[in-house]
């Protein structure tokens, strides 16, 4: 049995069922990824015999929850290997259509579809010249309202929040960009907001009231199924950026802050998805991209609270300022908590 999804653009067909993706008809779909799990096929092992050496080796941090990383480029980039220190392991051919995948127990096919969703994809959207802000973005008045930063930073918290006002999130962690006509557009990644105990505690009163994504993994995750939040359906227009800051105890947070064209572009640079698998010319090419978009959206900074109580403040900012911004009609909602 086969299956057909679709995340960040691109067409996948599966020979196994992928955890956080909604299977699509398989003749409706377009295949520009073919993932394989289980035995490693022929294509696999011709990639695996070559030589192979470190591209980055990303080690696990004291206290961290993520295991540690290995990026293994083998011959001359006829293939990739991805390694985590779990057991979990990823290859990946020379033009990011083919992956195989396989973990080890106590893991699970979900625990490996995590990967596959976050890490794996940004690789397959990196190796396809696709420039990704690592960033959560949900729309509002039609276009793509983006939270862009560090791991930690509360990127998916501050999507998960206002989704539970109604705004339908269009990605978490990963926000994949297209250009055309001058015109940059968000494309939906997968219909989940991953979030951590706290988080979910914080949202919603209880660490039970989302489920687990997997059972060996504490994370949990705000279903965007139209129940309690909801999916964007299709690419969006670029409308606005949002750095988001370290938190601060300062009276004056949370806080939107004006940013400069040359103080966005040095940050968002810094904030690019995975951009440490570019090579020089591929940097370059990037460079100029965000130059481009820091001409055309804008791009603020927000100073969030130490206090988690707070974030309901922060989101009632994040509306206004994006009203204001995207122009949007007089009677546009501006969504209270639920």
């Amino acid at each position: 049995m086969s299956y057909s999804y679709c995340a960040y653009g691109l067409g996948i067909h599966s020979s196994s069922s992928i955890a956080g993706l909604k299977s699509l008809p398989s003749q409706s779909q377009k295949c520009d990824v073919s993932f394989e799990d289980g035995p490693q096929p022929d294509w696999v092992q011709k990639i695996r015999v070559l030589p192979g050496y470190v591209l980055s080796h990303k080690s696990e941090s004291p206290g961290a929850a993520d295991p540690s990383f290995i990026l293994t480029q083998h011959g001359q980039g006829q293939g990739f290997g991805l390694a985590y220190s779990d057991g979990t392991q990823f290859v990946v051919d020379n033009a990011a259509k083919h992956v195989w995948g396989t973990y080890q127990p106590p893991l699970t096919a979900d625990d490996m579809a995590s990967y596959f969703l976050g890490p794996v994809a940004g690789f397959l959207l990196r190796r396809r010249h696709i420039t990704c802000l690592h960033a959560s973005g949900v729309e509002y008045c039609g276009r793509a309202v983006c939270f862009c930063g560090e791991a930690g930073s509360g990127k998916s918290t501050t999507a998960a929040a206002l989704a539970l006002r109604g705004l339908p999130v269009l990605a978490e962690d990963i926000v994949a960009l297209t250009e055309a006509g001058g015109t940059f557009q968000a494309v939906p990644g997968y219909p989940r907001v991953c979030l951590w105990p706290e988080s979910v505690r914080m949202l919603l009163g209880s660490e039970e009231a989302l489920p687990q994504w997997t059972p060996v993994w504490e994370k949990r995750y705000l279903p965007l199924d139209g129940q309690r939040a909801a999916f964007a359906q299709g690419k969006l227009p670029l409308g606005v950026v949002y750095l988001v800051a370290p938190r601060s105890t300062e009276a004056s947070a949370p806080r939107i802050e004006p940013l400069s064209s040359r103080e966005a572009l040095l940050e968002l640079v810094q904030n690019t998805y995975m951009n440490w698998v570019l090579d020089r010319e591929q940097r370059a090419i990037e460079f100029d991209t965000l130059c481009r978009l820091v001409r055309q959206v804008s791009v603020r900074r927000i100073v969030p609270h130490t206090q988690p109580e707070k974030i309901a403040s922060l989101c009632d900012l994040i509306v206004q300022d994006a009203q204001a911004i995207l122009s949007c009609p007089d009677d546009s909602p501006v969504p209270p908590p639920r």
